[in-house]
Formats: C-alpha cells, structure tokens, sequence
C-alpha cells in the first residue's frame, strides 16, 4: 500500500506512536520514527520490526525545540530523499488544576503538543510543497473537545490542534497537501493503565460502547488517512472515542 513511500512519526516509539509506527510500516511504508527519551524502547521496537523485514530508522529529536525538528527532518530527507508522510503524536500532560499550575507548568505542554506540531510541520511544509503532494496527520484528543478537570493546559494545547489543522489545511489544499485531526478517547496504554482502578472503571462507564480503545485502533485510522483515496479528505477531525463525545 505505502511501497516507496516515506513516514516521519513524532513520538513513534511507545503507546499510540508505536501502534502508528507499527501499522505503516506493515503497510509498506519506511518509518522515521521519533522518539525524545527512551532509547531502549525505540530500539526494542525497531528490532522487531526489522525482524518482519519492514523499514524503520530512528531519530532522537525534541520537537518542543525548533532547531531540532528541522534537524530531525534534515536527516530523514538525507537517508531517504523524501518525506510523504508527517504524523504529529508526540506529546506530554503536566495535570495540575489552574490554581496550582504554573507557568512552567503551562508552557510545557503546550511547547510539545502544540507548538511542536507547528514546528515539525514547518520544517517538512516546503519538501512537501515543491513536490506537490504530503499527507499531515496531527493527534489530538477527545479532552480537547469536552476539556477536563486538571488538565486545562493539556486541553487547551490539543483544542488548539483543532484550529491550526483547520488553517493549515485550507492553506495547503491547492498544492496537494491534506492536513487532518485525529481525536482519541480513552486508548489502553501505560499511561491510562496507571490511572487507578476505581478512576478507570468510572471512566469506562461513562463510554457508550463499554471499554478503552486500542492504539491499534487508532493507528488504523491514521493510516486511512494517508492512503491516496483519503485525498478528498482534508481540515478533517476523526474522533476514535467510542462515543464519549459526538
């Protein structure tokens, strides 16, 4: 399906990224995949995946520092010569309600989750551009659409995501680009998995359909998203939340 054809995934290597990581590369795809901290992990993943004979390499970046992020792109587009694909995943929460967040607190997380997208997406947007063709997904979240207690910083840096995708796309549609949202709910990963119990069976109650998503789940979204007949599809939010907000 993706035979050729180039993938950079910010955080690609734990929880939802990896899932993303996972999918494209058994969908064809080389996956330049990012990661910040946790080498061992990355690599743990790029192993197995070269095992199954698909395509990956890996990229220390962080992409709450500009510089990095074109850096990160640079040496993709050195070892590879194309960039098809920009899936903006990382991210990082720093839940503190207003009263006892600080600014540190504040500009943390919006530096990674949503700065960060902008960032990456301008360090690739030019490549794109001259070639006339790119698929950007940005991951969001079902907290930036019903916001949540303790987590105003992290609800406003996804929200935002909202807009910027929206303008991004109607910037870019004429030259081959589509840029869309991808919004889970809850997904079953470490750090869901060390919400306590009693949290989480409160939360799954209030899902319609009655369980946590799979990262899978989700990756499998994204990947329709890049696939050439999406083209018709841009400034798009794809909710993958089992019903918790329509």
């Amino acid at each position: 399906m993706f035979t050729g054809k180039v993938a950079v995934v910010t955080g690609g290597c734990r929880g939802i990224g990896a899932a993303i990581t996972q999918c494209l590369a058994e969908a064809g795809a080389h996956v330049a995949a990012g990661y910040n901290r946790g080498a061992e992990t990355a690599e743990a993943l790029a192993a197995g995946l070269r095992a199954e004979g698909r395509s990956i390499s890996l990229h220390q970046g962080n992409v709450a520092e500009p510089d990095s992020c074109a850096r990160v792109v640079r040496e993709v587009l050195d070892q590879q010569g194309r960039i098809d694909f920009l899936v903006n995943n990382a991210g990082i929460n720093v839940d503190k309600t207003v009263r006892k967040m600080s600014v540190d607190d504040w500009h943390a997380v919006l530096r990674v989750n949503l700065s960060g997208a902008f960032y990456m997406i301008k360090a690739v947007l030019n490549h794109m551009t001259d070639r006339g063709s790119g698929r950007i997904v940005n991951i969001s979240s079902v907290i930036g659409q019903s916001g949540n207690i303790g987590q105003a910083n992290y609800a406003a840096s996804k929200s935002g995501q909202f807009g910027f995708t929206k303008s991004l796309a109607l910037e870019v549609a004429r030259k081959g680009i589509t840029v869309n949202c991808v919004a889970p709910g809850f997904i079953d990963t470490e750090m869901v998995a060390s919400v306590p119990k009693a949290v989480l069976d409160t939360v799954i109650g209030r899902i319609p359909v009655g369980r946590l998503g799979q990262a899978s789940e989700v990756a499998r979204c994204v990947r329709f998203l890049l696939e050439d007949e999406a083209g018709y599809i841009t400034g798009a939010v794809l909710a993958v939340n089992g019903g918790l907000e329509m």
